[in-house]
């Protein structure tokens, strides 16, 4: 069998980047070949078929995930890393869009979301440079402090332990006095994304269950009460499908991709910084975004690098638009970095919805998925693979989940949208 962090990538040499550099082996998996047959089929190697499929695995169920290419090749092995609570809506805006059965019963879950994923990283000793320090929203002018003041107090109605740090207590956190505050989130923390997913595959094939890379499904189809799905080299029956490929789906499922408009999302990671810089900048280590509409993140990682992103793809004339800018920003930011040099580069895309909210579908008897993750996919793909679980084993239903069941619905205009997208973002960091 072929390790796939051993496989060169067919995808580009921008697709992962610093991720794909520093992430310990991903496990030995090789392609389906002939026939199997299973209880459950999860289709989709990110967070959400992962948690899916470690959760029943664990519960005794046979399970068999079948991953198109390599396990975290989509959003799961290319994010900035930051493990999140909630989403990227306000909490009011959750709860007046879903109801408020729907609504709170979601936020409740997301909540807790980066609880559950440090949870099974302690657990299966995942080893994913995980950072325990929160996130901090930086306010950008009046109207970002604001912002997050208005997010402190709702979150604070439900009880979660946000607080917003003036400028003061803001620069000493950063490093830089470009922010009036921020919004501090002690639920949150950082991972190396990669590494994360990798950990995940080990513990599922630690627990039993099988685990299928270089396996694209390109028919799926009900034969008598059971699935039964195809790839390039081999079938598979099984009594129930999860679908688990979000922004990067194709195939049976290209639906999935039609509703989400693909925003592309760009990070670029410095040398690493030495021991006098590393005392000032982040040395709580917290993960960074702040409140412009085509907003910054920025973090370090394990050996001290700071990685920087913002809206936009890494090809054509858009990498040395977005390389330039990101210099220039984080001069602004941290003058005393001097001549930076990025070490990494790599994009990927974040698949967004209507409304900003995920989804829940049924694709027939026994056919299920989350997806519309809206740049928040850590925390909610680990809790919503769990709760996609215990719908198989029946300890839920229909009803307990977090999102009610909504039909597919293409987005208008999506490839012109994001065509603009991109070009949105060259015109906004070349000016």
């Amino acid at each position: 069998m072929l390790s796939t962090s051993q496989t060169p990538h067919s995808h580009g040499a921008r697709s992962h980047g610093l991720w794909e550099a520093t992430a310990p082996v991903a496990p030995a998996t090789s392609a389906l070949q002939g026939h199997v047959s299973t209880d459950i089929v999860i289709v989709g190697g990110g967070y959400t078929g992962m948690s899916c499929a470690l959760h029943l695995a664990e519960a005794g169920r046979r399970v068999v995930l079948l991953e198109g290419k390599e396990i975290g090749f989509g959003g799961a092995g290319r994010n900035v890393g930051l493990i999140n609570a909630g989403l990227w809506l306000a909490p009011d805006d959750v709860s007046a869009a879903l109801g408020p059965d729907h609504g709170e019963r979601l936020l409740k879950l997301l909540g807790e979301g980066p609880a559950e994923v440090m949870a099974l990283i302690d657990r299966h000793g995942i080893d994913c440079e995980l950072e325990r320090n929160g996130t901090l929203h930086c306010a950008v002018g009046s109207a970002g402090l604001a912002e997050i003041k208005e997010r402190e107090a709702q979150w604070q109605r439900r009880g979660a332990p946000v607080r917003v740090l003036d400028a003061t207590e803001t620069a000493a956190r950063l490093g830089t006095s470009a922010y009036l505050g921020a919004l501090h989130d002690a639920r949150a923390g950082t991972l190396q994304p990669l590494a994360y997913a990798r950990g995940l595959a080990t513990a599922v094939i630690n627990a039993g269950a099988t685990l299928h890379t270089a396996s694209p499904v390109t028919t799926a189809a009900r034969k008598g009460d059971r699935w039964h799905l195809t790839t390039p080299g081999g079938t598979i029956d099984a009594d129930w499908v999860v679908v688990a490929t979000d922004a990067y789906s194709t195939g049976p499922w290209q639906m999935v991709r039609t509703e989400q408009v693909h925003l592309p999302y760009f990070n670029l990671a410095t040398q690493p910084l030495g021991s006098d810089l590393l005392r000032k900048i982040l040395p709580g280590r917290e993960g960074v975004w702040d409140t412009k509409t085509i907003l910054s993140s920025f973090r370090l990682d394990r050996a001290g690098r700071l990685v920087f992103g913002s809206v936009g793809a890494l090809r054509n004339s858009g990498t040395a638009i977005h390389k330039a800018w990101a210099r220039r920003a984080l001069s602004r930011l941290y003058p005393e970095l001097g001549d930076i040099t990025f070490e990494h580069e790599w994009h990927g895309q974040i698949g967004m919805t209507s409304d900003a909210l995920p989804r829940f579908h049924t694709f027939g008897p026994n056919a299920v998925g989350f997806s519309g993750y809206n740049g928040r996919g850590i925390a909610p793909g680990t809790v919503f693979g769990r709760e996609l679980a215990l719908l198989i084993s029946g300890e839920k239903s229909y009803a307990d989940l977090p999102l009610p069941v909504s039909d597919v619905t293409p987005a208008p205009f999506r490839r012109s949208r994001e065509a603009w997208y991109e070009a949105g973002a060259q015109i906004a960091h070349l000016i």
